[in-house]
């Protein structure tokens, strides 16, 4: 934990009242040398730590139980109590820090960065967006409460829809049927209501736009996520890329996938089971066994790695379990006082929790690595770099899955299954981000045009192979499953360029483990000290996403797939 400076040891953030003198002392302090403007810097980033972990742990706790209104009510109270009282202040500290005559001064690694960034904010910054920001928080959780309490029954038992997608993988297609079907029947209860949700915050996002002096939230959320190192533009010509390059791949496996389970209609409950008719992958059978296996794993690859996940279960921070009326998905939290991070997910024992594990374990080992890192602004890399670290694990660790496998027949169908992911992610993900243009730049749009535009989309980049016929509904609100598009609109294709660069990870990790693990450590441990390119450049890999990159690097997980 990091010893505390400037804000009192014993001091709870529970009131905005109660922590405004904070503020208070850093905007009326004067600043009258290089060296006072940096322990002022300091100072402000200690406080930050504060509040951010305390908002982090709301989070984390709601998630966890989202049926409790005891932990939702303390979520809600920071969101619309403290943070936009936090609002006004922090945005004249910006204007303090960019109008001091020593800060162009400020010349150690990462303050070029960090100023640009700050410059953006308040460029940003706009207070009537204030009580909107907050009332879009408020509406972004109810995501998690509806996806939270869908359920299913199957065999008499009550289970979550994660857990129900083991049955996809079932060998009898009409229980994967009849499985999938249920699925689809407990969504379509709840469609209404999040297509509702949706409408409502894309007109609050169009607002904010407008507020800020912006045409449409498309162009507000790129420079709000300040995508200093690529256009719009690029990411459109990523889109077509991938629909050159990668869609063929799916289209191709889709083919090969039919054929070998001797279908004529292959049909969407068919896309989980294995194709050589053997069971599911079960590389772990509870979370302990998840968390022991994950730190062996992560021991072959270096030392540091596994440490890492021993301490944050030493310390309390793995919520692994798939359980009711738990939020969906998994994340990793950045827990900048106590630098030691949470990860939260849902697994059930199937191969994909195992991906999970090791993808939210990159990001972890990347908040020990910039640990040491002056500010927390540092420690808050944009997603492009923060993808890098886990995509590269996901990666870099198959070497080593042998930990989680009893055979070496298992250990393939694990390494097949983990590329196969990577050829069908790319596709995926430039289908959401297209979506989301079209979305924000048609921000009046009907429902129905909604579902037209999404099967346009889905028709480019979604599988051909697959048959969707008498259920073109399920097709039609597919993308109410990207918890994204309500969460954390826009942050999506970060994955996509971070996906091109863990490929390009693995592939010098292949050719040279000690080295590219000697990279990827120095990459992370910049944390946002310098720009994305140049980050990448120090993993050893190149920040391009043009076409004749994309088809290098699918050209590249093409033959390594052909090799297994």
């Amino acid at each position: 934990m990091t010893n505390r400076h400037f804000v009192k040891p014993d001091f709870a953030v529970t009131t905005w009242e109660l922590l405004k003198p904070y503020f208070d002392d850093l905007l009326n302090r004067e600043l009258s040398s290089p060296t006072e403007l940096e322990q002022w810097l300091k100072d402000s980033s200690e406080l930050g730590a504060v509040v951010s972990e305390d908002m982090a742990w709301r989070y984390i706790k709601m998630t966890c139980d989202t049926a409790n209104t005891v932990l939702r009510d303390r979520y809600n109270d920071f969101v619309q109590n403290i943070e936009p009282m936090m609002a006004p202040p922090t945005n004249d500290l910006n204007k303090k820090l960019m109008a001091s005559p020593f800060a162009n001064q400020l010349t150690k690694a990462g303050y070029a960065i960090y100023l640009r960034g700050i410059k953006n904010s308040i460029e940003l910054f706009r207070e009537e967006n204030i009580p909107l920001t907050t009332q879009l928080q408020e509406m972004e959780q109810r995501y998690g409460e509806i996806s939270g309490a869908q359920s299913i029954e199957h065999g008499g038992e009550k289970m979550t829809l994660q857990k129900a997608g083991i049955f996809l993988k079932n060998l009898n297609r009409e229980i994967r049927k009849d499985v999938y079907v249920k699925i689809q029947t407990r969504r379509a209860i709840d469609e209404q209501a999040l297509n509702d949700l949706f409408t409502k915050l894309i007109a609050l996002r169009h607002q904010v736009a407008l507020n800020a002096g912006f045409k449409n939230f498309r162009d507000f959320k790129h420079q709000s996520l300040a995508r200093f190192d690529y256009t719009v533009q690029d990411c459109l010509n990523f889109h077509e890329a991938v629909k050159l390059h990668a869609v063929p791949l799916v289209n191709a496996h889709d083919e090969v996938r039919k054929r070998k389970l001797k279908l004529e209609e292959y049909r969407p409950w068919d896309t989980s089971v294995d194709e050589e008719g053997l069971p599911p992958l079960k590389p772990f059978a509870n979370a302990e066994e998840l968390i022991e296996n994950t730190v062996a794993c992560f021991n072959r690859l270096d030392p540091f790695f596994g440490e890492c996940i021993t301490t944050m279960k030493k310390m309390g921070r793995l919520d692994l379990d798939s359980r009711l009326g738990k939020a969906p998905g998994g994340y990793q939290y950045p827990l900048y006082e106590t630098n030691v991070p949470f990860i939260f997910m849902n697994s059930v024992g199937l191969h994909r929790d195992l991906v999970t594990m090791v993808h939210e374990g990159g990001h972890a080992i990347h908040s020990f690595l910039d640990f040491d890192l002056e500010l927390v602004d540092f420690k808050s890399p944009p997603s492009e770099v923060a993808e890098l670290a886990s995509m590269s694990m996901e990666l870099m660790s198959m070497e080593h899955w042998e930990v989680f496998f009893k055979t070496e027949e298992e250990l393939k169908r694990a390494k097949r299954q983990q590329l196969e992911s990577v050829m069908d992610t790319l596709p995926w993900i430039a289908a959401i981000d297209k979506f989301q243009h079209w979305l924000y730049l048609n921000p009046t749009h009907s429902v129905e045009e909604r579902y037209a535009e999404w099967r346009k989309i889905i028709s480019d980049f979604g599988s051909s192979v697959i048959n969707y016929k008498g259920l073109e509904d399920h097709l039609n609100r597919r993308w109410q499953v990207q918890l994204h598009l309500y969460e954390v609109p826009f942050y999506y294709i970060e994955y996509g360029f971070a996906q091109l660069g863990a490929i390009a990870v693995w592939r010098n990790y292949k050719t040279n483990p000690k080295l590219a693990i000697e990279k990827y450590k120095k990459a992370l441990a910049l944390g946002y000290t310098v720009s994305i390119p140049k980050i990448y450049e120090a993993a050893g890999i190149k920040f391009d996403f043009s076409p004749a990159y994309i088809k290098e690097l699918m050209d590249f997980v093409k033959t390594e797939y052909n090799k297994i």
